[in-house]
């Protein structure tokens, strides 16, 4: 446990760290990739260019700081973030290296403000943080491990089938080379790709949803091309890379699935079900959608999809057939460009944006549980309009494609 001391000097340097958070960690990420360039596939570096993980690491560190007295507040917060460590085979070794360039970098910003007893309550307290988060991640690379078909770090698998879901979703169907069996996962978990940086001198990973539902004998991602400004643009490098240069029989590197924004199929039947997404975050739903049918026939599911045309939409052939074969699941087509959904799918398309009005002309039970995925902006809007709605925060769980630290 920490000191009352540390405990003090931490929560007395939190509005100075505030002051100084993304100078501090742009000058951590910096100065940890001149240092220890080993620790460069670990990072998407567009999120880099972006400022995102700089962003990210600024807020979890004055959180941290803020609520060093009451961890139990961010509990959810350190899940997330263990989850996304798993994912990318963070290890015990890599603790000290992101320890000793964060305190160093606390010294060579701060200046003479970080005095010895704030560095060594500083160090102190990063040694604890780290300790929870090497526990956590222990137990989630056990689980992975003990799981029928689970392994450890990445594992070899086979492109079986390609299929394209729009003008920029393709989807990959992955079996492990090993002829060994595709271990279960929650509905809404992601797994990560690890391939060769453009140069081949490197790798680098991303992570994607699992957009079929559990129980497949096979792992399916969906996955939305990012194009740059040039061919030399680094953005969407991983995205163009499966688009373009994987084909039927290629293989890939898989680690195994993570993640928290999960369906629980277990303790919810019954409740109503209520899936919002926007563009390719439709993928996690899909996911859910299957699993939440499979499980619980009956249950009220209704499932909204924002989305700017028809010609960029995935998925909506299937669920269509599964709308037609499910009365109990109620769908939404809500496109943002004019006459784009013309002769599509009759009763279920408008044009417009997921907004308050849209939200509440749908009449949507404030006790469903809500599950949304898609841009922040998309995220931030439609968590607005149901918490006016007086839906609980408690009933409202969400992820978004970003940065975690």
């Amino acid at each position: 446990m920490l000191s009352r001391e540390t405990i003090e000097i931490v929560k007395s340097t939190a509005p100075v760290l505030a002051d100084n958070a993304e100078v501090l960690t742009r000058h951590f990420y910096t100065r940890m990739f001149n240092h220890n360039p080993e620790v460069l596939p670990f990072f998407n570096q567009a999120h880099q260019r972006e400022g995102r993980q700089q962003k990210a690491l600024a807020g979890a560190i004055c959180a941290y700081a803020a609520n060093i007295d009451r961890l139990e507040v961010l509990g959810s917060a350190v899940e997330l973030i263990a989850q996304k460590h798993a994912s990318l085979q963070i290890k015990p070794e890599h603790y000290p290296i992101v320890g000793e360039n964060l305190l160093a970098s606390i010294r060579e910003v701060l200046g003479e403000a970080a005095t010895a007893p704030i560095m060594t309550a500083w160090a102190d307290a990063y040694g604890f943080l780290a300790q929870i988060f090497k526990t956590r991640e222990k137990q989630i690379y056990d689980q992975q491990l003990d799981a029928e078909g689970g392994w450890l770090d990445f594992k070899t698998f086979q492109v079986i089938r390609k299929e394209v879901e729009s003008e920029v979703i393709t989807s990959f169907y992955f079996l492990p080379t090993d002829g060994s069996k595709v271990p279960s996962f929650k509905a809404g978990q992601f797994i990560t790709l690890r391939v060769p940086t453009a140069d081949g001198k490197s790798t680098t990973m991303r992570n994607y949803s699992l957009s079929d539902k559990p129980g497949m004998p096979w792992f399916r991602i969906s996955v939305k091309r990012e194009d740059g400004p040039s061919a030399q643009d680094p953005v969407g490098y991983v995205s163009n890379y499966l688009h373009k240069s994987i084909t039927m029989g290629s293989t890939v590197e898989l680690a195994a699935p993570c993640g928290e924004f999960v369906l629980d199929t277990q303790h919810a039947k019954g409740e109503p079900l209520v899936l919002l997404s926007a563009g390719v975050g439709v993928t996690p739903l899909m996911s859910m959608l299957g699993a939440a049918l499979d499980t619980d026939a009956g249950r009220d599911i209704t499932l909204v999809h924002a989305v700017r045309n028809a010609q960029v939409q995935a998925f909506q052939a299937s669920i269509d057939e599964l709308a037609a074969k499910h009365p109990n699941l109620k769908v939404h087509y809500r496109y943002s460009e004019a006459s784009s959904f013309t002769g599509n799918a009759p009763g279920r398309c408008s044009t417009g944006f997921v907004d308050s009005a849209f939200l509440e002309s749908l009449q949507l039970n404030p006790e469903a549980q809500y599950f949304i995925c898609g841009p922040e902006a998309f995220l931030a809007g439609v968590q607005r309009a149901l918490l006016k709605r007086d839906v609980s925060e408690k009933r409202i769980h969400f992820e978004f494609f970003g940065p975690r630290i």
